[in-house]
């Protein structure tokens, strides 16, 4: 078997989990492989740092080659985390938005299909106008980006000033994007999120579900991160835990592997790696196939 020849073991499924670019984005359809997956989500650039670099040419075709002969189904971007589309800040604000729009040309680049984003923190408090200003980004963005790549809304924990905790603020941004580009935005649901922010996906599976498409439309839906929480149900706070191992236990990720509404649509962990992410991807991914019925 040649180096980019599947393992036997890759599963052809909707299942995947981020993965380190160490080395160059060219590097993740492999660790994707090694996980024995065909889906995978990823950074284009340090995520922490205001740097904008540029991908090289040959870095764009070794990413394509990889992709192609890895046979990957679905890959995608995570932006940076110090972007801030809801900042009142006008240095802020402008800075990310230029920071969006080039982690948006970079997703298009390379031919990524989705591209995440929190939609950020009203930090003087008006919800209203934070929500207004993130639409604004998000459109400014998608107007000076041509290309396929979704942008999709994660939903937050809800801590802080944040505008992205809730449902309602979710379909407040889509609703002020204009129609033109609206059908180029979606939404990520990360269950760990989810579950802090006060959806109880434990006790109201169900409910919670019917809430997303009366807001929202399970068309919106594009993509889950699939994490267990450390903290309890409506803690608004923000930390994984390996599948079956939080306060969600295996319930709801069952019945999300069970639920016809949900099996083309990617999946990818965001549970912690440890000194071992290879091995500990492999499990985690491996719980949530086993809860197949």
């Amino acid at each position: 078997m040649s180096s980019r020849e599947l393992a036997p073991e890759v599963v052809e499924d909707e299942l995947g989990a981020h993965v380190s670019v160490a080395g160059g984005v060219q590097n993740a359809p492999g660790r994707a492989a090694d996980i024995y997956s065909r889906n995978l989500q990823l950074f284009t650039k340090q995520p922490n740092r205001w740097a904008e670099p540029e991908l090289a040419d040959e870095t764009v075709a070794a990413f394509t080659r990889e992709r192609s002969e890895r046979h990957l189904r679905v890959a995608g971007s995570h932006d940076s985390y110090l972007i801030n589309l809801a900042s009142p800040r006008p240095d802020l604000w402008e800075r990310s938005l230029a920071s969006f729009t080039a982690e948006l040309s970079r997703c298009e680049a390379l031919g990524l299909d989705f591209l995440v984003t929190h939609p950020g923190n009203a930090t003087d408090g008006d919800t209203e106008s934070g929500i207004a200003r993130n639409a604004e980004g998000v459109t400014r963005a998608l107007e000076a980006v041509e290309g396929s790549t979704r942008v999709l809304l994660e939903i937050t924990a809800g801590s802080g000033t944040s505008i992205g905790g809730s449902m309602e603020g979710l379909r407040d941004i889509l609703e002020q994007i204009p129609e033109d580009q609206r059908h180029r935005v979606g939404v990520c649901f990360d269950t760990c999120h989810a579950y802090s922010a006060g959806y109880d996906l434990v006790e109201d599976y169900d409910g919670v579900w019917q809430e997303f498409e009366d807001l929202l439309g399970l068309d919106r839906l594009g993509l889950f991160h699939l994490n267990d929480s450390q903290h309890p149900f409506g803690s608004r706070k923000d930390r994984h835990e390996h599948i079956g191992a939080g306060s969600l236990g295996e319930g709801p990720f069952r019945q999300i592997m069970n639920d016809p509404r949900f099996t083309s649509i990617p999946k990818v962990l965001e549970t912690p790696k440890g000194d071992d992410m290879v091995t500990l991807d492999r499990e985690n991914l491996a719980r949530l196939r086993g809860y197949r019925e």
